[in-house]
C-alpha cells in the first residue's frame, strides 16, 4: 500500500480508489510516508482529510436510520415472545438469547456491506438450522451437553456475525481486526447507552411516583426490555456512522486496563499460592480460573487491536507481553488441572470442553507471546501478531461448532 500511494501521488483518481478499497490500510500507510512528502500539496490535502476531527454527530442516510429503527423494534419484539406465545420463559431465553440480537446485526452488516446473495442465503440457512437445532434438543436441566450447547451457540453465531461484517473481504486479515475493534467500540458505546438508560429509568419512575402514578410494571416490562434489546443495535449504528465517538476512547481504555489487569493477575496468583487453593481438586475454583483466563485473553486481543501501530513507545507492547506471559502461567495451571482431573475421573462433556478450549487458548497465547517479543525488538513484526489474531478467530468458531453440534450426540445428550 505504501509503494502504491507514493507511485500515485500525481494520480488523484487512483489515490481515491486505493482509499475506498481499504481505508484503514491507506491511513496507516499514508501516516508512515507523510513526513517524507509533507511539502507536497496533494499530501497536505490528504493529511487534512484523513485527520480532520468531525465533531458533529452523523445520523447516516434515512434508509439506514429506518433499518435501525425497525431492527430495534424487532429485537424488543423477539425478546417479548414468551409473553405473546405459550412458551416457557426460562426455556426460551436459555436457548434463544443469541437470536434476539445477532441475526438483526448480521442482516444489517449484510445490507451495509452489500454481501452477495449466495453469502446471505448461506448465512440465513445457518441461522435457521441453528435455531431449530438448539430448540429441539431434549429439555433436560441436568444435561451437561445442553448447557454447553447453550453457552457455545452464541459464540458460534458471533463468528457468523464476523463473516457478515467482513463481507467479501474475508481473506483480508485486517478486516477481522476491524471486526474485533468494532466489538470493543460497540461494548463501550452500548455500556454508555445502558448507563444513560438506567439514569432515565430512575428519573422517570421517580417523577411519575410523585404524582401518584405507578408505571413501574409497564416501564420494566416494555420500555426497559425494548431498550436493552435495542441498545447493541443502536450502539453498532453509532460506532459505524460516527467512528470518532470512540476511536480515541478504546485505545485509552486499553492502555489503562492493561497494567491494571497485569497487576491484579499477579497479586491474585500470589494470593492463590498463599491461601493454598487447589484447582486440581476444587472444581469451582477451576471454573473461576478458566473464566479469568477467557476474560484476560479477551483483554489482550482487544488491547492489541486498539493499540496504534504508530505509537513510538514500547511500554505498551512490553505490558502486553508481560500480561501474555502471566496469562500463559494461568493457562498452564488450568490446563494441568483439567488434564489431571480427566486422568483421575475420566472424560465428561464439561472436562472435554474445558480441555479443548484451554489447548486452543494456550496455542494462541504462545503464538501471541512469541509475536509480541519479536515486535518489541522490531516494530514491523506487529503484522505477525495481527495475523495470528485474525487467523485464530475461525479456529475458535470451529471449536464452538464442535461443542454445540457434536457433543450432545457424542455423549448421548447427557
Amino acid at each position: 500500500m505504501k509503494e502504491e500511494i507514493v507511485n500515485n501521488l500525481d494520480n488523484p483518481k487512483q489515490l481515491e480508489k486505493l482509499y475506498r478499497n481499504d481505508r484503514r490500510s491507506f491511513k496507516q500507510a499514508f501516516d508512515s510516508i507523510y513526513h517524507d512528502f509533507k511539502d507536497t500539496q496533494i499530501v497536505q490535502v490528504w493529511n487534512e482529510r484523513l485527520n480532520f476531527d468531525n465533531e458533529k454527530i452523523s445520523w447516516g442516510n434515512k434508509y439506514e436510520l429506518l433499518f435501525i429503527v425497525i431492527a430495534s423494534f424487532l429485537a424488543g419484539l423477539f425478546a417479548k415472545i414468551p409473553e405473546f406465545l405459550p412458551i416457557d420463559a426460562e426455556f426460551f431465553y436459555e436457548r434463544n438469547t443469541a437470536f434476539i440480537i445477532f441475526p438483526l446485526l448480521i442482516a444489517y452488516f449484510a445490507w451495509r456491506q452489500k454481501n452477495s446473495l449466495k453469502s446471505i442465503a448461506v448465512t440465513s440457512v445457518i441461522l435457521l438450522a441453528s435455531c431449530c437445532y438448539i430448540n429441539f434438543l431434549p429439555n433436560d436441566n441436568k444435561s451437561d451437553t445442553l448447557a454447553l450447547a447453550c453457552i457455545h451457540l452464541p459464540l458460534f453465531i458471533w463468528t457468523v456475525l464476523g463473516f457478515s461484517f467482513v463481507g467479501n473481504t474475508r481473506k483480508d486479515y485486517r478486516r477481522w481486526l476491524d471486526f474485533l475493534k468494532y466489538n470493543g467500540d460497540c461494548i463501550v458505546i452500548t455500556t454508555i447507552i445502558l448507563i444513560a438508560g438506567i439514569v432515565l429509568t430512575f428519573i422517570s419512575l421517580g417523577l411519575f411516583s410523585m404524582i401518584d402514578l405507578n408505571i413501574e410494571d409497564f416501564y420494566l416490562r416494555y420500555v426497559v426490555v425494548w431498550g436493552i434489546a435495542a441498545s447493541p443495535i443502536v450502539g453498532t449504528y453509532l460506532v459505524l456512522t460516527n467512528p470518532q465517538l470512540v476511536s480515541r476512547v478504546s485505545p485509552v481504555i486499553a492502555k489503562v486496563f492493561t497494567p491494571l489487569v497485569l497487576v491484579t493477575l499477579i497479586v491474585y496468583l500470589v494470593a492463590v499460592m498463599g491461601t493454598g487453593k487447589d484447582p486440581f481438586h476444587d472444581r469451582d475454583f477451576l471454573l473461576v480460573f478458566n473464566i479469568l483466563l477467557i476474560a484476560v485473553m479477551a483483554i489482550i486481543l482487544f488491547s492489541i487491536v486498539a493499540t496504534s501501530k504508530q505509537d513510538g513507545s514500547n511500554i505498551g507492547l512490553f505490558l502486553l507481553l508481560s500480561l501474555a506471559v502471566v496469562t500463559v502461567i494461568v493457562n498452564g495451571t488450568a490446563l494441568s488441572a483439567i488434564v489431571y482431573r480427566t486422568s483421575e475421573w475420566g472424560i465428561s462433556p464439561n472436562r472435554l470442553a474445558v480441555l479443548g478450549s484451554n489447548i486452543l487458548i494456550m496455542s494462541h497465547l504462545l503464538v501471541l507471546t512469541y509475536g509480541l517479543f519479536r515486535t518489541i525488538r522490531n516494530r514491523s513484526r506487529i503484522v505477525f501478531v495481527e495475523k495470528s489474531i485474525a487467523y485464530f478467530l475461525p479456529l475458535y468458531g470451529l471449536w464452538t461448532i464442535f461443542v454445540t453440534f457434536t457433543f450432545p450426540l457424542l455423549f448421548n445428550f447427557q
